[in-house]
Order: C-alpha cells, then sequence, then structure tokens
C-alpha cells in the first residue's frame, strides 16, 4: 500500500522536483498551491502525511493547521519555511504540526522528518525501491533538527533573557511552572 502525502507549496518549481521525488519512492502525492485549494472539500482521498508551506502567496500557513489537523486526525504534519525561526516552530506545534523543517530541503529530508513522527516512510522503506538520495541531496538524516531541540533551544533562550526566573519564564511562554521544569528536566538530543 503506497503512502498519500498532501503537498501545500506556491513555489511551482519546487512543487514539481519534490513530487517527482516522491513518487519516485512510491508515494502518491497530491499538490495544491492555495489555502483556498487546501481547505476545499473535495480534495481527494485520506492523507497520511500532509507537508505545509508556512508562507503562502503573503499569507500564512498556520492559519489552516487546526482545520488540517481536524480533518486527517492521523496524518502526520510536517511545516516547511524558508523563514525558520524558533518562535514560528512553536506556533506551530502548538496549532497541531507534528515537525518543522527549514527549507531547502529534499524529499529524503522531508521523509525522514515525517517518519520521526509517524511511519509515512514505511510504505517506501518496505517497498524494493531504497530510500536512495538523489544526486542533489547531500545531507543526511542527523542534519535535520528535532522539533524538541528546536523548543529546547527557545525555552534556553526565554530562560535566561528572564536571568533564570522559572515562574516568569513560564509566565512568558504561556505554561505552567511544573511544566516548564518537566520539558527542563529532559534535555533532547544534539539534533
Amino acid at each position: 500500500m503506497t503512502s498519500h502525502l498532501l503537498l501545500i507549496e506556491d513555489d511551482a518549481v519546487f512543487a514539481q522536483v519534490l513530487q517527482n521525488s516522491l513518487q519516485k519512492r512510491g508515494i502518491n502525492c497530491t499538490h495544491v498551491s492555495t489555502l483556498e485549494q487546501a481547505s476545499a472539500a473535495e480534495l481527494p482521498g485520506d492523507f497520511d502525511a500532509i507537508v505545509l508551506d508556512l508562507y503562502l502567496d503573503g499569507e500564512s500557513g498556520l492559519s489552516i493547521l487546526p482545520q488540517l489537523r481536524q480533518r486527517y486526525p492521523k496524518a502526520s504534519i510536517l511545516v516547511l519555511t524558508g523563514y525558520a525561526s524558533i518562535a514560528t516552530t512553536v506556533q506551530a506545534m502548538k496549532l497541531g504540526a507534528d515537525n518543522y523543517l527549514p527549507k531547502p530541503a529534499n524529499a529524503t529530508q522531508i521523509l525522514s522528518a515525517l517518519h520521526q513522527d509517524h511511519a509515512i516512510a514505511e510504505s517506501s522503506l518496505n517497498s524494493n525501491e531504497p530510500l536512495s538520495k538523489d544526486s542533489n541531496e547531500t545531507e543526511t538524516e542527523q542534519d535535520v533538527l528535532s522539533v524538541e531541540r528546536l523548543q529546547w533551544e527557545h525555552i534556553q533562550s526565554v530562560l535566561a533573557h528572564h536571568q533564570g526566573n522559572i515562574s516568569a519564564t513560564a509566565r512568558a511562554l504561556g505554561m505552567h511552572r511544573r511544566t516548564l521544569q518537566r520539558k527542563l528536566s529532559k534535555k533532547p538530543k544534539n539534533k
């Protein structure tokens, strides 16, 4: 059974290259280029994964994220952006994204990021077609920062801004002090 991925991306060239690369790996890819098309009720299929560009023609892709999460609760949602920041990463996670990846990203990196939370890449891995890298894909799975690591870095930044005051940091982050203390006690891997 092949995976079905929804790609919401306004850069036509990037979308076509990514679509071709995913289809070579046996992943069925549906591409839309606007938020209106993404929210259309007639999108075909039940998606295993959704790749969402953060900025689509000047609009924020985050605005559709809660709707996508509700409509496709089992899908792994990956936010892609050329404007990566810890603040948007945290916001994307709060709205329902499973992972976040800065551009430029290739098919191998995208599948690795999706695979971290769900088994979208399993259909490719279980098929006889290997997940070989394209000639222009040079980064490895270890080059993708985890969401936990990005969140940890953001928390450390806010904590430093508040001179180590846990209560002030928790208020600034909009979370309970005990939740912050639990997050601080679980330092993620470097990547």
